[in-house]
């Protein structure tokens, strides 16, 4: 069992006032799991945390009952059963990004379904997991509205995330590494990864330096201070003063779990 290391914090909603997470970490015995509740602007819809609460339960579920099943398979038949069991319709649901990680006799696999990142460290380096299709969009000016949000939602010409279209699964991002390769591997919320894609406070070595030297939290509490220095958004424009926070350390050369509740 590799060491794990949480770290999480609330951020704020689009009003400024603060609210509870809708990050959810979810460690199992040979996998971890964040996802990151996408805040809907329409009121008449459960929030982001609700859904992911609810497929974050779902995919714990499967992936106990089978541990090595295929992390895409598992995501389809999870992202189906939470759309069926509360009646969900596509484009008109909450929805939510999901970060994987998993780990088996002989491999490390990383699934990321929209903009939460997995990072591996390892004899090969630092691998980038991540889906940089949101990103795109909004560097282009595509989405400036809820309505430009929910049109290229899970569509061919703009981004894919976990929603009642259980098709999306097949877009993410995988990446499977030998796990004698492997010595870390992080897994990160928006909130924590915009710090090096946005902020440049620092990169992936650095985030992992500082996780296994202070503790994830450290991470967390740089990119919230240097938030609390550009209060309106005027030098890094974002709908939000502080997104919610979540990183999770797995660290195969030792040991243990750290930071569970």
């Amino acid at each position: 069992m590799p060491e794990i290391a949480i770290a999480e914090r609330a951020g704020v909603g689009a009003d400024g006032h603060p609210r509870p997470t809708e990050d959810h970490v979810v460690v199992l015995g040979n996998a971890v799991l964040v996802l990151d509740g996408a805040t809907s602007s329409d009121p008449s819809q459960p929030p982001g945390g609700w859904y992911a609460e609810r497929l974050a339960r779902r995919l714990a579920d499967d992936l106990r009952a089978a541990p090595g099943a295929d992390l895409t398979d598992v995501l389809t038949s999870a992202i189906a059963a939470v759309t069926a069991d509360n009646g969900l319709r596509p484009q008109q649901s909450p929805s939510s990004t999901v970060a994987a990680v998993r780990w088996l006799g002989d491999r490390v696999d990383a699934l990321v379904l929209a903009d939460s990142p997995v990072v591996g460290f390892g004899a090969f380096g630092v691998d980038v997991v991540s889906d940089d299709r949101l990103a795109r969009l909004r560097r282009r000016g595509m989405l400036q509205t809820g309505a430009d949000v929910r049109r290229r939602r899970n569509a061919h010409d703009g981004f894919w995330v976990a929603e009642a279209v259980p098709g999306a699964a097949a877009h993410a991002v995988r990446r499977s590494w030998r796990r004698a390769d492997v010595h870390a591997v992080l897994l990160a919320s928006d909130g924590v990864s915009i710090g090096v894609d946005q902020y440049a406070l620092f990169d992936w070595r650095e985030v992992l330096a500082t996780a296994r030297a202070d503790g994830p939290d450290a991470v967390l509490a740089a990119v919230r201070a240097a938030e609390k220095q550009d209060p309106d958004g005027e030098r890094w424009p974002r709908p939000k003063r502080h997104d919610d926070q979540a990183l999770v350390l797995v660290d195969f050369t030792s040991g243990g779990i750290q930071g569970l509740p």
